[in-house]
């Protein structure tokens, strides 16, 4: 059965989402963790000019959610390129064979300034909505700490997001995701 070709047009965003092939960890240390956020980062700088832009993220165990803007390409080539790259260390890391990921990864468009509004929320609570942490700025492997502390963007853009609330007011977004808990 073929793939269905993803619907696609110059600055489309999607909420990504991949699992773990039979729901099984992707992620079992802290390393696992830093190498896809590098990966990410080393992603963006390969296609600089293709102007991708991850919004959000959240890296679970067996999960990742990435909220991400595409300008120049679909954003196939992004996410291949990214858990290619993330599955041949794994595999080697941890003497591993076979998928890694549970099918392809799953993309919804995000087509309302609402709907992308509420993915962030989603991204951002997701650790805490799986009890593993009380408040989302507790988790790690999130971009949500970004979001409230004004820190450094290396990975991330939330002017976007930002751009919702009077003066990209960060206390006002806190409250926001914090409200949907």
């Amino acid at each position: 059965m073929p793939t269905i070709k993803r619907k696609w047009y110059p600055g489309a965003s999607y909420h990504v989402t991949a699992r773990g092939n039979h729901r099984n960890d992707i992620f079992k240390d802290k390393e696992d963790f830093l190498h896809y956020l590098t990966l990410m980062k080393e992603t963006l700088g390969y296609y600089v000019y293709d102007k991708y832009e991850v919004i959000s993220y959240c890296l679970m165990d067996n999960h990742v959610h990435i909220l991400i803007r595409t300008e120049e390409k679909p954003l196939g080539q992004f996410i291949g390129r990214i858990h290619s790259k993330y599955a041949k260390y794994y595999n080697k890391k941890y003497n591993y064979i076979g998928h890694l990921f549970q099918d392809r990864y799953y993309s919804e468009l995000i087509e309302t300034d609402a709907q992308m509004l509420e993915t962030s929320r989603y991204v951002h609570l997701n650790p805490v909505r799986a009890k593993m942490v009380k408040k989302p700025e507790a988790y790690e492997w999130s971009s949500y700490f970004v979001y409230v502390s004004g820190g450094k963007e290396e990975l991330v853009c939330s002017n976007r997001i930002l751009s919702y609330f009077k003066d990209k007011n960060r206390e006002l977004y806190k409250r926001y995701v914090e409200f949907g808990t």
